[in-house]
């Protein structure tokens, strides 16, 4: 005799000869137990079968995600052999970490490329003699947002083709020859190449990593992981602050601050020739021996079997090609493909930029005369804020710090156009406006900055996800673009007062949409969060 009972956590099998009980996931998260009938500890075949049916009745996953996705439907043909005897709960970040350290060196190099020029420009400008050339001032800043559009579409396919760490390897090679041609360069044409060359590759940088990280990330510290991304994007932006420091004494320094970026690109290649390949991925390729080595080496021996079952579910419940840039824009991606598009247009122009552009001349007002203290303490307000995020990430969960994200945003940029505008606090304006940009900051880096590169990764499916991040992270950058093009002139037009309570409003309707539309995934596996959107 044998009875089921459907919880929602594991599979239990326990024998009338035998007081063990053990566990394993089935495709949905169903729990089964299974009384007398069978002794000596061996298990009912007929009880893994009724166990990936009733997975599909009643999916465990179901109730994290709104109706409107439909009835989680668990298909996979798994032979029931291969079902896992129990879940193993063994720690595997010490394998991980490693690797994850190795991928953020794109990550760094992302936020180092970004800042580096805003110190070195006056000084590069005199050397290449465009000192009196605004335009051309403007092209040395803005080509490298131009090279990571471009890198960004390439990254994704460039990682379905060759896998995520052979992706990593070429991108060292625009990152380092960037690098090398920013620092050696004798004329603006030059410089300009080295930009362009060194945005393609933060482009390329700016999707792999969080897609790499994500891949490889244990489950239960995923959020964790996904999130020390935008820390170390946050590290690379005050890395490049503070190498620009020697300047004031040395203003031919800031051709060791380009050539400095060499080294980290290099230390990349290396690193990602000797880091596993993504399990993910190489699942997707039909490549199941090389995944279950990749397996091992990042989780340990222990967590093989439970992590090739779920893999195997997956691979055999989407057993289709990769997607073409195309399918994105079907109606069966085109929803979620939107909302990872929305959360980078909120996330810029939530005016995240406009704060650090205008920091220096609201902490004037307040007395710090110091460019280099402004920005230090916008850097460290936004560090500080990224460590909070991660420590809260997998407790507190992706969609609730976006929602406390953006309602801080929010709030701190009614503060500063009010101490702009209020007449009755001008005698409190300057530490008013401090405040509010280094709150506004804060909750930034509390999720607006850190989760979307994260929860991306995470609700695309496998067949479209390096695409469709691809195509997310090329909205950032054309939407940076833009702004950056045009800020100027809608403040001069419109007053800064007015700007920010324009971005108020921005972050007022990003609040409204992700409690609509964002799904939360926290403590889910990939495969799981899969088949539940599918």
């Amino acid at each position: 005799m044998m009875r089921c009972a459907v919880k929602g956590g594991g599979y239990v099998a326990s024998s009338c000869g035998d007081r063990r009980s053990s566990q394993a996931i089935g495709p949905s998260g169903v729990r089964m137990s299974a009384g007398s009938g069978f002794c000596a500890g061996v298990r009912s075949r007929a009880a893994d079968l009724a166990g990936l049916e009733m997975a599909s009745l009643r999916g465990g996953v179901e109730g994290l995600f709104r109706p409107r996705y439909g009835r989680v439907r668990a298909t996979a043909a798994v032979d029931p052999e291969d079902v896992p005897l129990k879940k193993v709960h063994a720690k595997s970040s010490g394998h991980v970490l490693p690797y994850v350290g190795v991928a953020c060196l794109g990550a760094i190099l992302f936020g180092y490329h970004l800042g580096v020029v805003n110190g070195a420009l006056e000084h590069l400008a005199k050397d290449l003699g465009i000192a009196e050339n605004a335009v051309l001032q403007g092209w040395v800043v803005s080509t490298s947002l131009a090279g990571a559009t471009v890198g960004s579409f390439t990254g994704g396919s460039l990682a379905d083709k060759f896998g995520r760490t052979r992706t990593f390897i070429l991108d060292a090679v625009p990152l380092a020859v960037g690098a090398y041609l920013s620092a050696t360069a004798q004329d603006v044409r030059t410089m300009i190449i080295g930009r362009l060359l060194a945005g393609i590759g933060i482009g390329i940088s700016s999707a792999l990593v969080p897609l790499y990280i994500s891949e490889i990330s244990p489950t239960e510290i995923r959020g964790t992981l996904g999130s020390v991304n935008q820390l170390f994007i946050c590290i690379g932006i005050l890395t490049a602050l503070l190498a620009g420091l020697p300047l004031a004494g040395n203003p031919a320094w800031w051709r060791t601050m380009f050539g400095i970026a060499v080294i980290p690109s290099i230390l990349l290649a290396v690193g990602m020739a000797f880091s596993p390949e993504s399990p993910r991925w190489l699942s997707q390729q039909g490549k199941l021996t090389q995944a279950e080595s990749a397996v091992k080496r990042l989780y340990g021996k222990e967590k093989v079997t439970e992590v090739m079952y779920d893999l195997r579910a997956s691979g055999q419940s989407s057993s289709e090609s990769d997607a073409g840039w195309f399918d994105l824009f079907s109606k069966r991606y085109w929803k979620v493909v939107s909302v990872g598009a929305a959360l980078f247009l909120f996330q810029q122009l939530a005016g995240i930029n406009a704060v650090v552009y205008y920091s220096t001349s609201v902490f004037r007002s307040a007395g710090i005369a110091s460019d280099v203290a402004a920005s230090a303490l916008v850097g460290a307000a936004n560090v500080f804020g990224t460590m909070i995020a991660s420590s809260l990430m997998d407790k507190q969960g992706r969609k609730s710090l976006l929602i406390t994200s953006f309602s801080g945003m929010a709030a701190s940029m009614l503060l500063l156009a009010l101490s702009f505008s209020w007449k009755a606090l001008a005698p409190y304006s300057g530490t008013l406006a401090v405040v509010g940009t280094v709150l506004y900051v804060l909750s930034f880096a509390l999720g607006a900055g850190p989760v979307p590169a994260l929860l991306l990764p995470e609700i695309f499916a496998s067949r479209i996800r390096a695409k469709a991040v691809a195509l997310s992270l090329c909205m950032h950058w054309v939407s940076n673009f833009f702004i950056g093009l045009y800020f100027l002139s809608v403040v001069n037009k419109f007053g800064i007062s007015n700007v920010y309570l324009g971005f108020a409003s921005v972050c007022a309707l990003a609040v409204l949409y992700i409690a609509g539309n964002v799904v939360e995934t926290k403590g889910r596996s990939l495969e799981e969060i899969e088949r539940a959107l599918s």
